[in-house]
């Protein structure tokens, strides 16, 4: 399912160029060519982070991000897990040596949970996606999502 968001969030971007990597194939090295990034991933079981991602979470904090934009998305399932809701982007999110250079928080209305380590004062700290129980929203939150990011991906 994230990858599919992926493309569909590369197609939102239309004309402009968006190349997208699975975590687990690419190398650290990929990420030093682009000055905006963005981050996807889904939550496993009780709000584990995706498999593929343990390996290059500990990467993250050996590259320096000065002067780029990091935008994160996160796949979770609100009814289910409604107690570590999208955990695995809050966990991405922790694991960023530097805070200030994420954009793209989005609004958490129109969700139910009892706890998120996604939302950050009163905010998710990335796109939320409920693939489960709400994929009709999906694409409309996208398209808004990436409207955001385009005004800040400069």
């Amino acid at each position: 399912m994230t990858e599919e968001v992926a493309r569909k969030i590369k197609s939102a971007f239309g004309k402009q160029q968006v190349d997208i990597y699975n975590v687990k194939d690419s190398p650290d090295e990929a990420l030093q060519q682009y000055d905006n990034l963005i981050f996807g991933t889904s939550a496993w079981g009780i709000g584990d982070m995706q498999d593929d991602w343990e390996r290059w979470i500990y990467a993250l904090e050996k590259i320096d991000f000065s002067g780029k934009k990091v935008a994160l998305f996160g796949l979770g399932d609100q009814v289910k897990y409604p107690e570590s809701f999208v955990d695995g982007l809050g966990t991405l999110y922790c694991r960023l040596p530097d805070k200030s250079v994420v954009v793209g928080e989005w609004p958490v209305k129109g969700y139910k949970y009892y706890f998120s380590l996604a939302d950050k004062n009163g905010k998710f700290v990335g796109l939320v996606l409920d693939e489960h129980n709400q994929k009709e929203e999906t694409d409309e939150r996208i398209r808004k999502w990436v409207l955001q990011l385009k005004k800040v991906f400069v």
